[in-house]
């Protein structure tokens, strides 16, 4: 007899980071050191326009990149209009505009 208590368990989201390809987060660490500076906090994020308009999370965008999953981050970093207001309210200072110019350099360049 099986019981349905209305729930299913999700599929594990473990990442691999053995099978990751981190030449790209190495190439954006020479161009942008200050990319090693982020805690993750969340201010920009809080503060982004095209989230507000989108579903946008620079957050997750970096956190992505910095774990070497880099499928559809092109089209995400495309969402960023470059507003700044993520550099005015981040607490370490980071300028956010070279680190997502980087990026979509990075993932474009073949």
């Amino acid at each position: 007899m099986t019981i349905n208590f209305g729930y299913s368990i999700a599929k594990t989201r473990v990442i691999n980071l053995d099978s990751c390809d981190f030449e790209k987060l190495h190439k954006l660490e020479k161009l942008t050191p200050s990319f090693k500076r982020c805690m993750n906090c969340g201010a920009c994020t809080a503060t982004c326009s095209a989230q507000q308009f989108t579903d946008f999370n620079i957050r997750k965008v970096k956190s992505l990149f910095f774990q070497g999953q880099y499928t559809q981050l092109e089209i995400e970093l495309n969402k960023c209009m470059l507003c700044g207001k993520c550099t005015l309210v981040c607490p370490r200072g980071l300028n956010l505009r070279p680190i997502i110019m980087n990026m979509r350099k990075i993932l474009t360049a073949k």
